[in-house]
C-alpha cells in the first residue's frame, strides 16, 4: 500500500503577543489551549504554554482529530501587575484606575478552525484595550 494517501496533517496552533502600549513583546504570559468538536459539545483543555522573549508561543500541543473550535486564555493579569510593579520602581504610578488595576485579567479567543490548517493568533494588547486577528 502506498503512503501517498496519507490523512491531512492535524491543525496547529500558534500566537504572539505584542504589547502596543510599549511596542514591545509580551514575555512569560501563560497561554492555555482548549479544543472541541462541535458547538455543543464541551471544552477539552489541551495544556499550555508561556510567551518567550519575543513574545511567541509557538510550543502549544496539537489538536485532536474532529476539532471544529479552538480557545486561547490569556492570563495578561500577572503581566501587567508585574510590568507596574518595575514601574512603580522608577516612579511612583499616577492613574485614574487605582493602584494596581488591570481591566482585562484575562483575554479569552475562541475561533473555529478547519482540518489540515495551521491557525497562528496574534494578540495586539495594552492594558485597557486588545486585538487579534489570523496571521500568517
Amino acid at each position: 500500500m502506498s503512503n501517498s494517501t496519507a490523512a491531512l496533517p492535524r491543525n496547529s496552533v500558534s500566537t504572539h503577543i505584542l504589547d502596543t502600549s510599549i511596542g514591545r513583546p509580551a514575555e512569560a504570559v501563560a497561554v492555555q489551549l482548549s479544543a472541541r468538536s462541535g458547538s455543543d459539545a464541551d471544552w477539552q483543555a489541551l495544556g499550555g504554554s508561556a510567551t518567550d522573549a519575543d513574545g511567541r508561543c509557538k510550543d502549544l500541543p496539537a489538536l485532536p482529530e474532529g476539532t471544529t473550535h479552538v480557545r486561547l486564555d490569556f492570563a495578561v493579569e500577572p503581566y501587567f501587575e508585574k510590568k507596574q510593579a518595575d514601574a512603580q520602581q522608577d516612579a511612583p504610578a499616577n492613574r485614574d484606575s487605582g493602584a494596581g488595576a488591570v481591566f482585562f485579567p484575562e483575554v479569552a479567543i475562541t475561533f473555529a478552525v478547519v482540518p489540515g490548517e495551521h491557525y497562528h493568533v496574534p494578540l495586539l494588547l495594552n492594558p485597557f484595550g486588545y486585538s487579534v486577528y489570523r496571521g500568517s
